[in-house]
């Protein structure tokens, strides 16, 4: 077990027919080493796009405190005086207010329950992270990562807890008794460069949190979403138990969280310097969303189909996932399974789900668990009823984009397949891997749109060769911290079984500094940091990705041919949990979910600008669409839905919703 895997991260789980690789071929001819240099024609100055993925982050966590430049505004914690600049409650604090709650229907799961209280102060946030840092010298920490400017590396060095998980975070002031909102995570005791506890972020928790109702719904919230019920989920129901019953003297500290979804970072006294630096000098969002309710794997999907993926035979016929029964049978991971989602609460308790969570066993020992597909056309299925209700009580049409008979994917399954090209579904006996593997998906991606048009891209993922020659050691060796889940095309039959195109277009970080100094970067790149730099609470820092961040800016900016052709978009992958104050639109039955940050680094933007057209994952996909003057990626996929009209004296809500921008008001492109 990897230091990274002593605390109960959503990303953690590691690595049905084959498909031949003929037809995979035929789908997605590879391109020639010319061919696969060649950015098209672009509509704009921009020729070059970066996408760079963090995790686990809000707009309000990081930018509560945030001030713009003159001219601008920005919709934060401090601008609607739910705080003030030190951090302290501001004169509407109660607009940010948490309550609990008492699930009302008995045993049914609601998004939206009746029965509530105000919190009279928060339950104390528990810590969460290494007690001692992971990694004890530069000189490993050099070793084992390149993703940082030499001197950042003395930050995977620091910032231990000094405190055993699950306890009440003392370094955090007055942790016990604090005031039913938002807090400040840092201060004299708990500096910025701290590790510090992850919050939970599952898909029908995440439904319950932002707590929509048509009866709240104003011309000014349009979706009804409160946004008040994140302690109350953190405390009564967690990151789910796989099954198995609640554990007796269950109390406000069982699920080692407390309320550590209300913190925030403070802009204002020195947290976030870099990102806070990038903001103020180049293009910000602030209503930008991550685009399933939910966890990690999940929103990279989306970023790369536009679209949620399914359990099916690995030939596109949808079928109905393990439930309850026995799978592996034969290997030391076989048990028996349930990987249908069940949100209702166990009879006698107060919101604790009766199937969800990661999945238990695997990796050598007996599979149980794992409830993580839910068949939505069905409203007799667990915990689809009320979020059906609710869409249909909007006042404005929602589809909800689940097809009949399919079991889509909502929080982290392994992806389909290895990094070699092995379907990793048909391993799912092998000791070293696990049985929460989703079969190979047919759903188109962007990888499969680009190749069409013969236009240049390529996914960067950090220790990627690593991976390759060893999955079965991913998460357990220092320098195998690749993060399988996140890769969009690793689901995909069309790019994985074509040996061509998964070794030109899916490549190593390494690649990705050598593509920027010698000036070869492909039109399109994604960019993920492996589990060390990329931010995530608590087995990573929010500084280690802002220097991931930095060294990539910064090769960019030293080759000024590139530069002056490239736009870097820095994003997170979803909000990890944390609390946010901002707008959400329902544009079908998987989201949208909380605002997370959008930066874009360009010579093409105006510095201090701040966007406020509403926008999601699926908006960079109608970015690269607008910018090479490509079609959707499929005809269901949410590139569909219209650019934004905004709303008279509201930019935030689309007067058309559902709607999502393509992010080119971020630009400003000279005539």
């Amino acid at each position: 077990m990897s230091l990274l895997q002593t605390t109960p991260l959503k990303w953690r789980v590691s690595g049905v027919a084959s498909v031949l690789s003929l037809v995979a071929q035929m789908i997605s001819p590879a391109l020639s080493p010319a061919q696969n240099a060649r950015t098209g024609a672009s509509k704009t100055p921009i020729q070059h796009m970066i996408v760079i993925i963090g995790e686990n982050r809000t707009f309000d966590h990081i930018f509560a405190t945030y001030k713009p430049v003159k001219g601008q505004k920005v919709d934060n914690l401090l601008s609607k005086g739910i705080i003030n600049e030190d951090g302290s409650p501001g004169p509407n604090f109660f607009g940010g207010s948490q309550w609990s709650a008492v699930d009302s229907r008995a045993d049914k799961y609601q998004i939206s329950p009746s029965s509530r209280t105000l919190f009279s102060n928060l339950p104390a946030p528990l810590a969460g992270g290494p007690t001692k840092p992971y990694i004890r010298s530069v000189a490993v920490a050099q070793k084992i990562e390149n993703g940082l400017l030499p001197e950042d590396y003395v930050l995977m060095t620091t910032g231990g807890t000094g405190l055993p998980h699950g306890v009440p975070d003392t370094r955090i002031p007055n942790v016990s008794n604090l005031p039913p909102g938002p807090f400040p995570l840092t201060s004299h005791s708990l500096p910025y460069d701290s590790y510090a506890n992850s919050p939970v972020h599952r898909f029908y928790q995440m439904w319950q949190q932002m707590d929509c109702n048509a009866a709240y719904v104003t011309s000014s919230n349009p979706s009804g979403c409160l946004n008040d019920l994140f302690p109350w989920v953190e405390v009564t129901v967690g990151a789910g138990a796989n099954g198995k019953p609640q554990p007796p003297g269950f109390d406000l500290t069982s699920t080692g969280e407390g309320s550590t979804s209300m913190a925030f970072y403070n802009v204002l006294q020195g947290d976030a310097p870099y990102l806070k630096f990038l903001a103020d000098n180049y293009a910000m969002s602030d209503n930008y969303h991550q685009a399933v309710n939910g966890g990690t794997g999940a929103n990279h999907i989306m970023l790369g189909t536009g679209d949620a993926i399914y359990f099916s035979d690995g030939s596109g016929n949808a079928l109905r996932p393990p439930h309850n029964q026995m799978v592996a049978d034969g290997s030391p991971n076989a048990g028996v399974v349930d990987e249908i989602e069940n949100p209702n609460a166990q009879p006698g308790t107060n919101n604790f789900y009766t199937q969800d969570g990661y999945g238990g066993g695997s990796y050598g020992s007996p599979s149980y668990g794992g409830g993580s597909y839910t068949n939505c056309s069905d409203i007799t299925q667990p915990g689809v009823a009320p979020i059906l209700n609710y869409l249909s009580d909007l006042p404005y049409l929602v589809n909800s984009r689940c097809e009949p008979g399919k079991y889509y994917l909502l929080n982290n399954y392994n992806p389909g397949y290895y990094g070699n090209g092995k379907n990793a579904y048909a391993d799912i006996g092998n000791p070293a891997q696990t049985v929460f593997t989703i079969p190979p998906s047919s759903v188109r991606n962007i990888g499969d749109e680009l190749l069409a048009a013969n236009i240049s891209w390529k996914y960067y993922g950090d220790q990627w060769n690593t991976y390759v020659k060893n999955p079965n050691l991913n998460y357990v060796a220092l320098n195998n911290q690749y993060c399988n889940i996140c890769n969009p095309f690793q689901y995909s039959t069309s790019i994985m079984t074509n040996a061509a195109v998964r070794t030109a277009h899916l490549q190593d970080t390494a690649n990705l500094y050598d593509d920027i100094a010698s000036g070869n970067l492909p039109a399109v790149s994604y960019v993920k940091p492996s589990g060390w730099l990329d931010g995530h609470p608590a087995s990573s820092k929010l500084n280690l990705f802002e220097g991931f961040v930095k060294k990539i800016v910064t090769l960019v900016q030293a080759n000024k041919a590139l530069w002056g052709s490239t736009a870097i978009f820095v994003t997170f992958d979803e909000g990890g949990g944390y609390y946010d104050s901002g707008y959400v639109q329902a544009l079908d039955y998987f989201g949208d979910g909380t605002r997370i940050p959008m930066i874009v680094v360009s010579p093409f933007t105006t510095p201090g600008k701040i966007s406020h057209v509403y926008s999601d994952h699926v908006s960079v996909l109608k970015f690269i669409e607008a910018n090479w003057g490509l079609p959707p990626v499929s005809s269901r996929s949410r590139d569909n839905f219209p650019n934004p009209k905004p709303t008279p004296g509201n930019p935030y809500v689309p007067s058309n919703r559902p709607a999502i921008g393509d992010l080119m008001d971020l630009f400003t492109f000279k005539k």
